[in-house]
């Protein structure tokens, strides 16, 4: 087992070194791509190599989808392809390391367990790591739809009161200027950036519900380009039945947040239970062996 094991370690590690050296140049610029939460971008352009070198995206079409459209919703879809390459050699970088890790571990006990723990947390971290990213896309989606329902009733208020959509929806913007971390606003911000840079107000809103990509969002857009020609009763009229629709949603939402939260405390209580158990009934066990 330690002979397999030296082979397996030379052969990570040398391929690796081989790898890097063959198409490490083509990818220096993606690793440099600004990206959150990632910490191997140096031993990223191997791996890189070997998904364009075999063409596993386009083999496994479905998998990378899923992935892509989550870094579009997380880092925008300006370079979402890239950054989906580079999440992947991520991943796969986590489980070389962890196979090497295993390796050494059974060169120094001397048993198959090591390269067994190797393995499978190699197999294990990557799906946990997409599991978080799609989590966190949920989050977001969620932070959206807390938030839209206010911002529409601002903007039904504002609009009541002889405001037009596009300045109604600019004044809401500026008063949320420093909520830069929120999702939906800094998509708002980024489409008045771009129509003071000389987009219309239907290029800019169409934009925004994309680089949204959440259905309620695309519904008020949708309403939103419908009826702000019209103006008048018809436009407030068509908002505030919207409203009622998200404020529903936004119920919802938080009575699943409520749960999560929740059910997130059961294995802390757990734990709590067992260490009460143990401190009262130890001093009585130890009593009646007395």
């Amino acid at each position: 087992m330690r002979l397999f094991s030296v082979v397996v370690l030379v052969l990570l590690a040398g391929g690796w070194v081989v790898l890097n050296r063959i198409g490490g140049d083509e990818y220096r610029k993606v690793v440099k791509l600004p990206m959150e939460g990632l910490r191997l971008q140096a031993l990223s352009p191997p791996m890189m190599y070997l998904l364009e070198r075999y063409k596993v995206m386009s083999k496994f079409p479905l998998f990378f989808f899923r992935i892509q459209r989550s870094v579009q919703k997380l880092h925008g879809q300006r370079y979402s392809v890239e950054r989906t390459l580079l999440y992947v050699s991520e991943m796969m970088c986590y489980s070389w390391l962890l196979l090497l890790l295993g390796c050494m571990l059974t060169l120094g006990m001397g048993e198959a367990s090591g390269l067994a723990i190797g393995g499978i947390l190699g197999l294990l971290l990557p799906a946990a790591m997409i599991r978080d990213m799609h989590s966190k896309v949920l989050g977001r989606d969620h932070d959206i739809l807390m938030e839209l329902p206010e911002l529409l009733n601002k903007i039904v208020l504002l609009v009541g009161a002889g405001e037009t959509v596009q300045k109604a929806i600019t004044r809401c913007v500026e008063q949320k200027k420093q909520e830069k971390d929120h999702p939906l606003y800094r998509e708002l911000i980024r489409m008045k950036d771009d129509l003071e840079g000389g987009y219309s107000f239907q290029q800019a809103f169409e934009n925004f519900s994309k680089r949204c990509a959440v259905q309620e969002v695309s519904i008020f857009t949708t309403t939103v380009l419908l009826n702000f020609r019209r103006g008048g009763n018809d436009f407030v009229m068509a908002l505030t039945d919207l409203s009622r629709v998200l404020w529903e949603k936004r119920k919802a939402v938080t009575r699943t947040r409520g749960e999560q939260a929740s059910s997130k405390l059961i294995f802390p209580m757990v734990v709590i239970f067992v260490i009460v158990i143990v401190l009262v009934g130890t001093p009585a066990l130890m009593m009646m062996n007395m």
